[in-house]
């Protein structure tokens, strides 16, 4: 059976609603990052009109990515297994270990194919004003990889807690593996906007040129 979705569209946008679990599920697509009520209401709409199956297989996908998926128990990256698939690459470096925020920096990095090292995800920055410190992120995890690495590559946010955050991995590591390379990305990428919207080629030539860590603060 065909329905008018036209004005009931716009009756929705009022924010005026004739079904309890469409408003329930506007509610829930609205506190999604990024998605206004009104965005909510056509992302709603829209699902209504898909085929059932399209819309369980996207449910599906969803309920699994939540209940299912994993944090690698070396890197803490997002996988499908205990180890994820970089980690369990015996072609990627063990020596060589590039520190990042969070998966979107490690999907940027892996998108310029110029990387051939492992990863290590803090799952955040230290920020004292939001309650995180170095507690409450995978630091102590990363010390333990620490006696196999030659070079820690610090690709965190050119922020104030990015910053902060680098500048005490730079002085705990050097002081638990005294000789370690630690190196960063120069200051010409804009790190602070998040490295998942450099564009690959500056990322890429970036992490070819990056700097002793030392240096980048003179």
């Amino acid at each position: 059976m065909r329905r008018r979705y036209g004005e009931f569209e716009y009756f929705c946008s009022m924010q005026e609603f004739s079904s309890k679990l469409l408003e329930n599920a506007v509610n829930q697509i609205a506190k999604l990052p990024g998605i206004g009520k009104r965005t909510a209401v056509r992302l709603a709409i829209h699902l209504l009109r898909q085929p059932e199956s399209e819309v369980d297989a996207f449910i599906e996908a969803i309920g699994n990515m939540r209940h299912k998926i994993y944090h690698c128990k070396h890197c803490h990256n997002l996988s499908d297994e205990e180890v994820c698939e970089i980690c369990r690459n015996p072609e990627r470096s063990e020596s060589v270990i590039c520190v990042v925020q969070d998966i979107r920096d490690v999907i940027a990095i892996e998108n310029t194919q110029v990387f051939k090292g492992r990863y290590h995800l803090l799952g955040g920055v230290i920020s004292p004003i939001d309650g995180i410190g170095p507690q409450q992120l995978e630091i102590e995890s990363l010390w333990e990889r620490l006696p196999e690495c030659q070079e820690l590559i610090l690709a965190l946010p050119a922020t104030t807690e990015g910053d902060t955050t680098a500048y005490y991995l730079y002085k705990h590591a050097t002081e638990l593996r005294p000789g370690i390379r630690i190196t960063t990305i120069p200051r010409g990428l804009s790190v602070g906007d998040e490295l998942e919207y450099a564009d690959e080629i500056t990322l890429s030539r970036s992490f070819l040129n990056r700097i002793d860590f030392a240096n980048s603060f003179k």
